[in-house]
């Protein structure tokens, strides 16, 4: 859904995140997941979720190439395993994207699709689903219910070029998407001197007819985005807040938004429940994101809709499960990775949090958590921070940096 399958090294780094979903685990659950869960890392969950891990289950799935999760799952031969856990009452699946694969495997496993009544309403709206998932897709949707977009075009890739030396006649840079991606992966920058002599060279994504979008760049002050849920009751607002990014890909998030970009909020909200009447008109039913860009002139654009989980919907569910117990309301928080000098184990980076004072605390609702289990490398570090304050976030923040000896930037 957000890049093609040959990208297989951009999926297999995606799948290291996979770990997280254990947050979500409730006493019956089954997560079937594409990265492996150290034994640390589940101990760690259930003290804090107070779900013993042995009252959920685990099925990891391993590397089978570039496939969709639920055919590795056949490949691998554990469908069987999967549907004897699906043969309880009430179950349904829960997908990070609502593809085909995934619809198709909640057949095979004669359940429900979260939060469909049936596997047919989930299948009738994919049309949609996928194209909203597309940066033309997105544009043409935007145009439709009148959200403000930096000047572009669609074009197939031998076209790119040529429009991006028509679109630096009016703007000092552009930015050409491809029209299946995520997290930044493809994009580039590209001023006047760029497209000076040598042909313009573009990432293999999407192929050599493959669709791509280019943008005028918009000077961006702040990137920043919305996420939204439709259900039978309607579209409504979760959360919203700032993106940290780095030459245009996703490094983390912080919520709630900022000071410098609150007046951005209601519009924000107009426009994503817009896009969930528009979704919702074609039979969609979850969550989506709006992403947006707020100008150094402090004028909102929106840039593209993630019509399914996003990288902050698990991260927010769990900050609103930890921090329940403690009564805060509206906590505020920020997800991010980071790389630690040396090589750092999951009990070791817990010990130091919480010999610096800032490992989460049940009680208070309030600290660091390692959302994501141990790196592979055991240096590029994910984490969540937990306040009742945005100003407690970024000093929990520094706490963790100088605990786990974070490179400088």
């Amino acid at each position: 859904m957000a890049v093609d399958l040959e990208e297989s090294h951009v999926l297999a780094q995606w799948a290291q995140q996979a770990p997280r979903k254990a947050w979500l685990l409730r006493a019956g659950d089954v997560l079937v997941t594409p990265g492996p869960l150290s034994g640390e890392f589940r101990r760690y969950v259930s003290e804090l979720t107070g779900v013993p891990s042995e009252q959920a289950t685990v099925i990891e799935v391993p590397p089978c190439g570039a496939v969709p999760l639920a055919q590795a799952v056949r490949r691998a031969g554990l469908l069987g395993r999967v549907r004897a856990h699906a043969g309880q009452p009430g179950t349904a699946l829960l997908p990070t994207a609502q593809d085909a694969s995934a619809l198709a495997f909640a057949r095979d496993l004669g359940v429900t699709v979260h939060p469909y009544a049936t596997v047919d309403e989930a299948v009738a709206a994919l049309p949609t689903t996928m194209l909203l998932n597309t940066k033309a897709g997105f544009r043409q949707a935007a145009g439709q219910v009148g959200m403000r977009l930096p000047e572009g075009r669609v074009c197939r890739r031998p076209e790119v070029e040529e429009v991006v030396r028509q679109l630096l006649k009016r703007h000092e840079r552009v930015v050409v998407k491809p029209d299946r991606s995520a997290g930044g992966h493809g994009l580039r920058f590209l001023s006047r001197k760029d497209v000076r002599g040598a042909a313009l060279a573009l990432d293999a994504v999407g192929g050599p007819q493959g669709t791509w979008v280019v943008e005028e760049r918009v000077p961006v002050a702040e990137s920043v985005s919305i996420q939204m849920e439709n259900t039978v009751s309607g579209t409504r607002a979760l959360f919203s807040g700032a993106m940290r990014t780095e030459q245009g890909s996703f490094t983390g998030y912080v919520s709630p938004l900022p000071p410098s970009c609150a007046h951005a909020a209601a519009e924000l909200e107009e426009w994503g429940t817009r896009l969930g009447r528009h979704l919702a008109g074609h039979g969609y039913l979850g969550p989506f994101g709006l992403d947006a860009l707020i100008s150094t002139d402090g004028v909102t654009y929106a840039s593209e809709s993630n019509v399914r989980r996003t990288a902050t919907t698990t991260p927010y569910t769990m900050v609103t499960r930890l921090t329940a117990a403690a009564g805060l309301a509206r906590p505020a928080w920020a997800v991010s990775k980071k790389r630690t000098r040396r090589s750092v184990g999951f009990d070791e980076a817990l010990e130091r949090l919480r010999a610096r004072g800032v490992a989460f605390d049940p009680q208070r609702g309030e600290g660091v958590v390692l959302y994501a289990d141990a790196p592979p490398d055991r240096h590029s570090w994910r984490y969540a921070v937990i306040a009742a304050h945005g100003s407690d976030v970024r000093e929990l923040e520094d706490g963790l940096a100088q605990a786990l000896e974070f490179e400088k930037a």
